[in-house]
Order: C-alpha cells, then structure tokens, then sequence
C-alpha cells in the first residue's frame, strides 16, 4: 500500500526574515521598493510629456526633491533613460536641477556634435557651456558658422542703403560700421571658445569647421581692413593658429579633418603638426581656402606622401597639382575614391594652372582608383579657363556652376555632357545676376538646346537646378520627358523659365498650368517652379551648399 504525503515546499525567504526582527526590515525593504517604482513611473510619465492629471502637481514636486525621486534613482538609469532622448531634448533637461546636467552630460551620451551657430554675442555663453561639458570627450565636431549678409542692402550699419546724396566717404563709413566690426569680432571669440575646448581632446576622430562666407570675404577676397580694426596685431589669428595646431599635435585618433572657409585658420605648416601614426591613418582630409596669398598652398605634394590611407580629399583646384596626382597613384597609397575640388577665380587670379594634372595624370588616376569620382565647385571661372581644366579622363560625377559676374556658355555645356556622360548625377547651374529681365540663353544660336542634350545624353543625371539662365518651357518639358522619375531633383526658379510667343498667344491653354502638367507627367512626380529663392541654400548659400554636399560625397562611400 503506497501512501502520498504532502509535504509543503519551503518557499524561499528575504535574508533575515527568520527573526521578527528580520520580517520588520523585509517590510521596510519591500515599502522602499514600492516607492521607488513610483516614482520611476512618474519620471517615465514626465519625460513622455503625460503626467496623469491627478498627480501631475505632486509628480512635479517629487521629482524635484532632494530626498524622493529622480535624485533618488543612481546614475545609471537616469544615464539610460535620457539615451532615448533627442540632443535638444537633452539640453533643455538639463537646466531641471544639478543632478540631471550631471547625468546628461555622460560622454556616453554626446558621441558627436553637430552645431550650426549663428555668429551673434547671445551665442557664445550658451556655446561655452556646451563645449565646457563635451568639448573634453567628444568624438566627432562639426560646427558651422551661419552669419547674416550685412554688405547686402547698403551696409550693415542700419539694415537700409545709403542716400542716394552722400559721397563715398560716407558709403565707406556705412561699410566699416560698427556692428560689422562687432560681428567679425564675435566670429574670432566664437572660433577661440572651440579650439580652447577641444585642445587635449585626445578621443577625437571626426572634426569639421565650416566659416561663414559673408563674414570671412567681401567681393571675393578676404576684407583685411575689417580684420585689422578687429585684430589690429593679429594676436587672435595667431592663437587661433597655434591652436589648431596644438589640437593636431594632441589627436591620436584622428580620421577625418575638413576645414572650409575658416578665416586663415589652416597655415602651410599646420598639417605638419599631425604625427606620422595619425596621418598614416587619415581617411578624409578637406582644406578649403582661396585666401592663401601668392603660390604657397595648404598642402604640398611631400606632405601629402604621409596620408597612406586617404579615401577621400578636398582640395583648392589650384592646390591639386601632376605632382600629387603623382602621388596618389602610388602602390603604398589606398586608391581614392572621392575628391572634390575648389575652383575659385581668385585663386586662379593668383596662382596658375600651369601645374595642374594632365589628361595622362588623369587616366593614370583612374585606373589606379577605379571608384574614384570627382566634385568640382567652380566660383565665376572664364570659360576659357574651364576648357583648361575639363579634362576627358576626369571621373567627373557632380558639376556646380556660380557666377556673378562671368556666364557658362552654351560650349561648356556641350562639352560635359559629351565627356562625362558615362559618370554625371549632379548638374548645378547659377548665375545670381541683379538685373533679372536679361538672363543669358544657352541654346542662342544653336539648333538644339545644350541643357536637353545634358539629359539625354548623361543617362545616371539625377540632379538639375537652374537659376539665372533662360529655360524655354518646351526644353523643359523634353528635359523631364528625357530623364523621366530618374531625374529625382529638377530645381528651376520660376524668372528663369521663359515660353515662346505661340504658347502664350494661344487663348484656350495656360502655358504655367501646361507646363506643370507636362513635367509633372513627364518626373512622374507632382513638380512646380521654384518660387521662392530663399527657400533652397543651392541658390542663396552656394558654399554651405558645396560643403555639406561635399560631406556627404565623402561619406557616401
């Protein structure tokens, strides 16, 4: 006869539970637990922006405490929660109370900061504070400088023109006005509160600084009388410099440096302060400034020997010489892949294009770097000079045209659509010309219109944008047709777009609402004219543009 017993399993117990003693702490434990799980909930409600209605004033109170809630909580788990959270976010919950900014500004929680700063004196407190917490530990910088244009409308005295009575010392008066000089003088403090910060920051690998051109050049060229009046013996310039340096020679895990439009703040010898062990491992190097005077330049073909391991480079065009083309076709340098290259008129005003890469050099470049693709940001360039410098062995991908004062002609057109077919995705054409009533017409005295060439013949074209030059209607409508939904980006302002006497004699059709209609069937997508230029930065901020594009070039590897 088999008996089954039924013997209770002993649960187990909290440490010492055996003793009333030991049950009276369990229950303290267990009371503590409870109320930590609160408040957790309440900070997790907070932080959702939901606060229940009948505890959103005590949820308040608790989590400001001292003694109960989120102070409460460790670090870890405030550090966790806020990894959830936005960078503006994070900064906003950080003036909540001393506790929270010291769990915000974990390094953890900053691995990289990307800031576009506006060059005005309410800026600079909040960027100290910013760079006085992360400047230490940050792995990857990028800041962008983003001034107004006080030159425009007369002057940046007071925001109007000048009378149309007063003389030129008065106009120059306007010119060197105050508020001018008081920008430029927050530009350098701005410039010092970042290198300062980031010194003896030895776990940076991405830095990248981007300078206002309105502040940095007027009519082309660097305003010297500004920036004396600024910094009369250039002793910011100078620490400015040394600073850089200084941040090179402390970089250990440096792999990518960009500077564009920096004020002289990259010299002929700055790139030497890099150790060979960080520039064998640099995979982007841009140095982009047109204001170095005479034939010296950023980078020479010697030092460039050092950079092993590049893969992609942005260089003054003028700067990029056979030498170094040379250079990087050798066994013990990586093929590169992307290079973007600056073709400004001052610069070629200066310096000549006598050194630059032959079409040998080019093809030679080529079958060393079979991926290598090119980006080229051509500033005012006669067209006798960009017949020098298209090359056909160029892996030309991204073309941008600016001028002011010269025009491209219907011929260049021509020629990049013949040579670069098999490689061309972007097409930008610019002419910021005052006097809209007389854009230039590429297809004058042509029986076919260079711009409808472009699209049937660059099959990979993804890209147009177009202001300042005259566009019939009809081209623009073959334009779509040709390309069809490849074409993802067609940007032409609505003054650029003009209509033949026919389309706007016939009574029964619109030609602007048949023109719509056209090239939205033709793209595949709905489409309009730009009417608002200040709305793409292609048109109203080329160089942000050609910088952050060439970023993105770089990195899209």
């Amino acid at each position: 006869m088999l008996l089954f017993l039924s013997v209770p399993v002993p649960q187990p117990r909290p440490p010492g539970a055996r003793t009333r003693a030991g049950a009276a702490r369990v229950a303290r434990w267990r009371r503590l637990r409870r109320q930590q799980l609160r408040r957790l909930r309440g900070l997790l409600r907070v932080l959702r922006g939901r606060p229940e209605a009948g505890t959103r004033r005590r949820g308040r109170m608790a989590l400001c405490g001292q003694a109960a809630g989120a102070a409460s909580l460790p670090s870890e788990l405030i550090v966790h929660i806020f990894s959830f959270l936005p960078a503006p976010d994070r900064l906003r919950a950080s003036a909540s109370c001393s506790h929270w900014r010291e769990c915000l500004f974990y390094p953890a929680l900053w691995p990289q900061l990307r800031i576009c700063l506006r060059v005005s004196p309410a800026e600079q407190p909040r960027l100290e504070f910013l760079m006085r917490k992360c400047g230490w530990f940050v792995r990857e910088l990028r800041v962008e400088f983003a001034a107004e244009n006080y030159l425009s409308g007369g002057g940046p005295g007071d925001g109007g023109g000048a009378d149309t009575g007063t003389g030129g010392e008065e106009v120059e008066a306007l010119q060197l006005s105050a508020r001018w000089l008081e920008v430029l003088r927050t530009y350098l403090e701005l410039v010092l509160c970042v290198l300062v910060s980031i010194r003896n920051n030895r776990n940076l690998q991405k830095f990248s600084l981007f300078g206002d051109i309105s502040v940095l050049q007027q009519q082309g060229s660097l305003s010297n009388t500004y920036l004396s009046k600024v910094d009369p013996d250039g002793k910011k310039i100078k620490q400015i410099q040394q600073l850089f340096e200084e941040i090179l020679s402390n970089s250990r895990q440096l792999k990518w440096l960009s500077c564009g439009f920096m004020l002289e703040i990259v010299t002929p010898t700055s790139l030497s302060s890099l150790s060979n062990a960080v520039a064998n491992t640099m995979e982007h190097l841009s140095l982009l400034d047109n204001n170095i005077p005479g034939n010296s330049t950023l980078i020479t073909a010697v030092e460039l020997e050092r950079f092993v391991n590049l893969h992609s480079l942005a260089l003054d065009f003028c700067d990029f010489t056979a030498e170094m083309a040379r250079v990087l076709t050798d066994s013990n340098h990586v093929p590169l892949q992307r290079l973007s290259l600056l073709v400004h008129n001052v610069s070629v005003m200066h310096k000549s294009l006598d050194n630059m890469p032959n079409d040998e050099h080019w093809k030679a470049l080529s079958r060393k770097s079979t991926n290598l693709r090119v980006y080229i940001m051509a500033f005012d360039i006669k067209s006798e000079d960009m017949l020098k410098i298209l090359k056909p062995s160029i892996p030309l991908e991204r073309i941008h045209f600016d001028s002011y004062i010269t025009c491209v002609s219907g011929a260049i057109v021509d020629l990049i659509s013949r040579q670069y077919d098999k490689f061309l995705t972007h097409f930008i054409l610019m002419n910021d010309v005052i006097d809209t009533s007389g854009f230039p017409d590429l297809s004058d005295n042509r029986n076919e219109d260079p711009l409808v060439l472009l699209a049937w013949r660059c099959t990979k074209l993804s890209l147009l944008a177009i202001h300042g030059y005259m566009v019939w209607a009809h081209n623009l409508i073959a334009i779509a047709r040709l390309r069809g939904s490849d074409l993802k980006v067609l940007e032409v302002t609505e003054e650029s777009i003009d209509f033949d006497q026919g389309e706007l004699a016939d009574q029964d059709v619109d030609p602007v609402h048949n023109l719509i209609e056209q090239v939205s069937l033709g793209l595949g997508q709905p489409w309009h004219a730009v009417m608002d230029i200040e709305s793409l930065s292609v048109f109203t901020e080329p160089n942000r543009h050609f910088y952050r594009e060439m970023q993105s070039f770089s990195e899209d590897i």
